[in-house]
């Protein structure tokens, strides 16, 4: 069975499965690696490899993580994977009930904090990256007059640019052109104001 593309949330339970900080962080991490050990998780987040695996099992129950196949000889390995290529959220599908729509504003909050602490810590490491990556980095804001039609198409053609774009650089790595390449970042947010 084909990986799912990207996998939407609708549900109540797996929403706040993720929606917990060290498991979005797993899960980013899984998604940076593609396939990781639990030892190999925590190390990146600096935690006891048995919590590791315990967020991981959670994730799994959630259809969000699986095991994936063995990368060493090394039988008491387990190894992981993301279940599909991403996952969407939509404010769509939890504005039905209170407690539903509570627990998206609750999860929202947490992935844009986790996005910002990461740009934060680039900001803070910024000298070690040198200027190439310094001046290929793009710090933007643009403020348009769009109708919610207009606001969603391009939403969804930056995704796609995006998408080919992570193609582009997963089928290099593949073939084994990995010089210069480093793990990217890129959070595009559209929103609604009033001045």
């Amino acid at each position: 069975m084909p990986r799912q593309e990207n996998r939407p949330i609708t549900d109540l339970g797996t929403l706040k499965a993720l929606a917990h900080p060290l498991r979005m962080q797993l899960y980013r991490g899984l998604c940076v690696a593609r396939t990781a050990t639990a030892s190999q998780l925590a190390e990146q987040v600096d935690e006891a490899v048995s919590l590791v695996s315990y967020h991981l099992r959670k994730l799994a129950e959630h259809g969000l993580v699986e095991q994936a196949e063995p990368q060493s000889a090394d039988g008491r390995e387990r190894w992981w994977q993301p279940a599909s290529d991403g996952v969407s959220i939509r404010d769509e599908n939890f504005r039905d009930a209170p407690e539903r729509a509570a627990a998206h504003l609750a999860a929202t909050r947490l992935f844009h904090e986790q996005r910002a602490d990461m740009y934060r810590r680039y900001l803070d490491e910024r000298p070690t990256w040198g200027p190439e990556w310094n001046s290929a980095a793009p710090d933007n804001e643009s403020l348009l007059r769009l109708t919610p039609t207009e606001l969603a198409e391009l939403g969804a053609e930056l995704l796609a640019l995006a998408k080919k774009y992570d193609e582009k650089g997963r089928a290099a790595v593949d073939d084994g052109d990995t010089e210069g390449r480093e793990n990217v970042a890129l959070h595009v947010y559209g929103f609604p104001f009033r001045v």
